[in-house]
């Protein structure tokens, strides 16, 4: 059953670009002729420690919706619920590390609402305007384009391991740098090289985000495990089975689509369906803008890494080695953990 969808059919709202019956990072909403609003809306309980990294990352995640979808933001709105007993100054703190990263993405938080709750959430409403010809959605991958990934995985495992005592010092800062990253600067160079099509890695994991791209484009996805980058410890906390629970929901959801080589083991396969908080983008981009996309990131100091390429058929299909297009670019980032 779809009640929402059946309540609010398409030919009735014909200025509703994207909606309910697709399966896009945002609602988009056609104003004139060239420009688009996109809307979304996310929030969650804390992932780390620090309050004031907690709203930086919440409102990242947000803003990510945005980004994916090529649109600047331009305001957004809070969504808070916080327990009755939380100092005051952490609540503060929650707000002004997603209020500066807000202000960081160009863009101002308008007003908001707050209730009580046992357990924090944070989040926004983010609005952002899009050029109508230069939206990025998740039907517009080719065979033949290659795939770029904008930052590393692991921030489930990772942020788990936080929780359950059990993560390194230098392993928790390096997961909030990433998560706290905006995927402004990835959007723009996008932009830039006329990239069509893309998604963002959160909640649904590597795999399951991409296989939404695959699906709703009617293609199929090649990706080669060498060349996805993980963040350090990564592996080690996927052995000691510091999963969050939507990890294990992913692969039941979508394992029966992805076909992995017979060398590629339990935990690195599990890594691959972690639920990520506040990921990198995925972008399907066509063969001869590869090099110069790659060129620019550096230029940028933007983490990509080419990690996949899209196929005919249906599907994922995960290799455990390298393709011979991927000699363009390994990526910029040594410090980071590659399984090979």
């Amino acid at each position: 059953m779809r009640p929402l969808q059946e309540l609010f059919p398409q030919d009735e709202y014909p200025d509703l670009l994207i909606g309910l019956g697709k399966p896009d990072d945002a609602a988009v909403w056609r104003l004139d002729d060239e420009k688009a609003l996109v809307v979304t809306a996310d929030f969650f309980t804390p992932v780390v420690d620090t309050p004031y990294e907690y709203g930086a990352i919440a409102a990242a995640n947000a803003l990510s919706d945005l980004y994916a979808m090529g649109a600047s933001p331009i305001f957004a709105l809070n969504i808070a619920a916080m327990p009755a007993n939380l100092p005051i100054e952490t609540i503060a703190e929650i707000l002004r590390g997603g209020g500066e990263k807000v202000r960081e993405a160009g863009a101002a938080i308008a007003g908001g609402h707050t209730i009580q709750d046992d357990e924090p959430k944070y989040g926004l409403v983010a609005i952002g305007i899009a050029k109508q010809n230069r939206l990025l959605t998740k039907t517009n991958a080719r065979v033949g384009d290659l795939l770029v990934l904008t930052k590393p995985l692991g921030t489930g495992v990772t942020t788990t391991a936080l929780k359950d005592e059990a993560c390194s010092a230098n392993h928790v800062t390096q997961a909030i740098d990433w998560m706290s990253k905006l995927n402004r600067k990835a959007a723009e160079i996008a932009e830039e090289f006329d990239v069509r099509a893309a998604t963002d890695i959160t909640g649904f994991g590597f795999l399951g985000h991409s296989l939404e791209l695959a699906s709703s484009s009617r293609v199929g996805i090649q990706f080669w495990l060498p060349a996805i980058p993980f963040l350090q410890g990564a592996l080690e906390y996927a052995k000691q089975g510091h999963f969050p629970g939507g990890s294990a929901d992913n692969k039941l959801f979508f394992g029966d689509h992805v076909t992995f080589d017979p060398g590629i083991d339990e935990y690195r396969q599990w890594l691959l369906f972690d639920a990520q908080t506040s990921g990198g983008l995925l972008l399907a981009m066509q063969p001869e803008k590869i090099e110069g996309f790659m060129s620019r990131a550096a230029q940028e100091n933007q983490g990509a890494w080419l990690v996949g390429e899209i196929v005919d058929g249906e599907g994922i299909q995960v290799q455990d080695k390298l393709s011979e297009v991927h000699q363009v670019s390994k990526g910029s980032f040594p410090d980071l953990m590659y399984l090979i």
